[in-house]
């Protein structure tokens, strides 16, 4: 899916080379002693000289698992990018798009346990093939709808020719109404099981992406780890990882082009059409990054239907990780505590690969068990609340940010998606290895982590006051705003259209420049003519004869362009830097839960640390945010009786809700790291005091 993978494996491969403990300098001796062996042994050196194929190369498999992950993430992420536009094409309002971003992790959550299970006794890289495959079928569901579905019509009151577009929105006396003009489309109930069958096939499309899921990232970590060098399997994670972040930003790039071309690029009408990308009508053609992606995923994937259940461990380590590990021993030799603090992560795919032994009934009754034990340690349950209150933050900026930016700047969707893409997702990346840099660096101890998390924490909530006061109020709409409370009808439009026989529920914008005033159709400005304007190979439509102006003036087509449209770069820049300041606490809060929790406990802590994250934030996140935003809409379009997609939202309500949303959860991300810092500042100079007593009892004896 998504960026919380990314941020989340990232910041486990971002503490580097860790340190062994104790049982681990042994066989590292070994094998260190083994291999200066090696090189005398004419044996073994005519071994290691045989000719292996590349799909027995842990570097190949480590190479083709970077790019799967990369394309998983860009077919994962590049709903969110175009999720405004789906709105607009099958009239969902932000609450149903929200759950439908938030449905793949349904269906990863349903089988993540069970592929924990079995994750030692099955063929790995076919698995993970299988997976792929099943990825890249649900991106392709996600395109049907486009296929299945008639042409897009951008406006309701053209019934067969989009050519009539604007002629059947023009001011005409009620006895000269065209019948198709005072209809509200065609209704029926195949209209309305058709709309259902669209939003279905999606709904099901995202549930199979979250399946196909499931066993690409645990697998195939376990599988470098298993047959990598134990000193080269770090470099490794870290070469994935830092690949795999790149999914994302390529998402939101692949949006920011896509959504550039027309929806129907594949079947345009005779004559073109008369959009561009900035009216609020258009749609671009958000299926095509779909068939991308899974194309890109389907490459990704075929190799791994030749890589063996189990290949030759990797023999010989790097030599500058050689050095990095000499240097690390000896640093390693002046306490045990340091080594215990970089324990390696032996299996750091989460659940998968837990107690192998255990039968399936076994690992059911024993996870609850262990669940409940790690809910009651109080460290373990503030540092996961925490990190919840973070995901939650990014779960609903990567869903909704580029439609926010839209709507309170009047950008287009292609420039709000290569803002995401361009500035906020690398902030992101930037802030997760900081994290992990710091503290493998700097050696922090879980006080100091704690200490930094609750730093990076108040930051990032600094930073989202500023938030509050950058943007502007709607400008005035011509029967909407005038009275935010009541529903738009014929009664709300001023008494100059009145003669006009205008719906209610066409959508045909045009601005009064002079006035600053927008109309929904030329029909509710009172306009009759119509001319088109050609200069520089581009065509501007213009409405004439419009008796809600003044002196019966001109008005042009589209939307009133907005007034603060140039402080766009400086919401962004904060915005990102303050999700960059928030992302550095991620490597040391996974740290906490390391250090926190028993040693046989770790393994499946961690696991279920992001099953709780995906049950707790990155399914409801989506959906809070959605209901949030349609709160704040002031116009919505009616299709067959029913509401469908927001035309219109208050700005100064929409600006105070959604950053009122993050607000919360940075908040709640403070509250819990200061509980985290009083506790573990307690408990070592409880340490303290008992270390001095036995010191003393010392003494005395």
């Amino acid at each position: 899916a998504h960026l919380r993978q990314v941020s989340g494996a990232l910041g486990r491969a971002g503490e580097g080379p860790r340190m062994p403990d104790r049982s681990t300098k042994t066989t590292m001796g070994t094998e260190d002693m083994h291999e200066r062996k090696v090189s005398v042994e004419p044996q073994d050196s005519h071994q290691d000289a045989q000719p292996r194929g590349m799909f027995h190369n842990i570097k190949f498999f480590v190479l083709c698992h970077s790019l799967l992950q990369l394309t998983q993430l860009m077919i994962s992420g590049y709903l969110k990018s175009s999720i405004s536009t789906v709105e607009k094409r099958f009239g969902l309002s932000s609450q149903i798009s929200g759950l439908l971003a938030a449905f793949n992790e349904v269906g990863n959550v349903s089988l993540i346990l069970f592929v924990s299970y079995f994750g030692s006794r099955v063929h790995r890289p076919r698995m993970i093939g299988y997976g792929a495959l099943l990825v890249a079928t649900a991106g392709l569901l996600m395109a049907l709808p486009h296929f299945i579905s008639e042409p897009y019509r951008y406006d309701h009151s053209s019934s067969d020719n989009r050519s009539l577009d604007f002629e059947a929105s023009l001011c005409l006396p009620t006895t000269m109404a065209p019948a198709s003009a005072l209809s509200n489309g065609s209704c029926s109930s195949h209209t309305e099981t058709k709309h259902l069958t669209m939003v279905g096939i999606m709904f099901a499309a995202q549930t199979l992406l979250g399946i196909g899921g499931v066993p690409i990232q645990p697998f195939g970590i376990s599988y470098i780890d298993d047959f990598a060098h134990h000193s080269n399997s770090p470099l490794y994670i870290g070469i994935l990882f830092g690949i795999t972040t790149m999914g994302p930003g390529l998402a939101y790039g692949l949006g920011s082009l896509m959504l550039r071309l027309y929806v129907d690029i594949d079947r345009v009408p005779e004559g073109g059409i008369n959009l561009t990308p900035k009216d609020p009508r258009w749609v671009g053609a958000w299926w095509l990054g779909f068939l991308i992606s899974s194309g890109l995923v389907v490459l990704a994937s075929s190799p791994y239907f030749f890589f063996p259940r189990e290949m030759p461990k990797e023999k010989h380590e790097f030599h500058f990780r050689r050095k990095v590990l000499a240097s690390a021993a000896s640093t390693a030799s002046k306490g045990e505590d340091l080594s215990s603090q970089h324990e390696p992560l032996k299996k750091q795919a989460g659940l998968a690969q837990i107690a192998p032994d255990l039968t399936l009934v076994q690992f059911v009754k024993v996870f609850p068990r262990v669940l409940l034990r790690n809910l009651r340690h109080p460290i373990f349950l503030l540092v996961v609340l925490s990190q919840v209150c973070t995901s939650s933050m990014v779960a609903g900026m990567a869903t909704f940010l580029p439609k926010f930016l839209e709507r309170q700047f009047s950008i287009t969707a292609s420039f709000a998606n290569m803002l995401l893409g361009c500035l906020t997702i690398p902030l992101v990346i930037v802030g997760i290895m900081m994290g992990g840099v710091l503290v493998k660096r700097l050696h922090l101890s879980p006080v100091q982590c704690s200490a930094l998390c609750l730093l990076g924490s108040l930051l990032c909530l600094l930073f989202s006051v500023p938030l509050f006061f950058i943007g502007c109020s709607t400008h005035q709409i011509a029967g909407i705003t005038q009275d935010l409370g009541a529903q738009p009808g014929p009664s709300l439009f001023p008494g100059c259209s009145e003669p006009c026989s205008c719906q209610s529920d066409d959508f045909n914008p045009v601005c009064d420049t002079s006035a600053y005033v927008e109309y929904t159709t030329p029909c509710h400005a009172g306009c009759t003519g119509r001319v088109v304007q050609e200069a520089l190979g581009k065509s501007q439509v213009f409405y004439t004869n419009c008796s809600c102006v003044a002196g019966n003036g001109t008005v042009p087509a589209g939307s009133c362009e907005s007034a603060c449209s140039r402080l766009v770069l400086p919401f962004i820049v904060l915005f990102s830097l303050g999700a960059g300041l928030a992302s550095i606490t991620h490597t040391p809060s996974f740290m906490l839960i390391l250090r926190g929790v028993k040693k046989e406990d770790k393994t499946l802590a961690v696991g279920m640390q992001f099953m709780l994250l995906r049950v707790l934030a990155w399914m409801p996140s989506p959906v809070i945010h959605g209901s949030a935003i349609d709160t704040t809409c002031v116009h919505w379009a009616l299709t067959c009786g029913r509401r469908a997609v927001c035309r219109y939202y208050d700005h100064d309500l929409l600006r105070n809700r959604f950053i009122g949303l993050q607000f919360f959860f940075k908040s709640g991300s403070l509250v819990c790291f200061t509980l985290v810092l009083a506790i573990l500042r307690q408990q070592s100079r409880e340490a303290s005091t008992r270390t001095t007593v036995k010191s003393s009892e010392l003494q005395q004896l």
